[in-house]
């Protein structure tokens, strides 16, 4: 069994809403989660925001907040949360490379989450090309929310 069918077995166990906000993943986490059996049931969708005016614009992001930081993965996390009516919802923001961005080096990735018992981020550190950083960051995503969702 997969983490995505995991996930998709515990979403539908205990009728959780799942929702995610991207930046660095791009929509691949979202594609991830949708291509899960089921899905329609328990994902209620995903906001890619990519640009920083766009996650001020959409999640409301506050001025001045770093893109690549803990701060930004939770209110990420926090509004796609309330925007989309999900029970849990995660993060993904950071640097894939091949360069430093804004003094962060590449493989610089922070998961965000929002769920009942409250929000949260986890840092990760990858080496790797961007595509490899992009790949592992969205399985470390689709292990976040098997760690929040609740047992069935």
């Amino acid at each position: 069994m997969t983490d995505i069918d995991d996930l998709a077995q515990r979403a539908q166990a205990t009728n959780t809403v799942v929702a995610v906000a991207e930046s660095l993943t791009s929509g691949n986490l979202s594609a991830r989660i949708g291509a899960a059996e089921g899905a329609s049931d328990w994902f209620a969708g995903g906001v890619v925001a990519y640009r920083v005016p766009t996650k001020q614009r959409v999640l409301g992001l506050r001025e001045g907040v770093d893109p690549c930081s803990a701060e930004c993965a939770e209110q990420m996390a926090s509004a796609t949360r309330e925007l989309i009516g999900a029970d849990i919802a995660v993060s993904v923001t950071g640097v894939g490379g091949p360069d430093a961005q804004d003094g962060h080096a590449p493989g610089t990735v922070y998961l965000g989450w929002s769920d009942e018992r409250g929000t949260g981020h986890v840092l990760l550190q990858y080496d790797g090309h961007p595509e490899e950083v992009i790949d592992a960051s969205a399985t470390a995503a689709v292990d976040l929310l098997l760690s929040r969702m609740p047992r069935g």
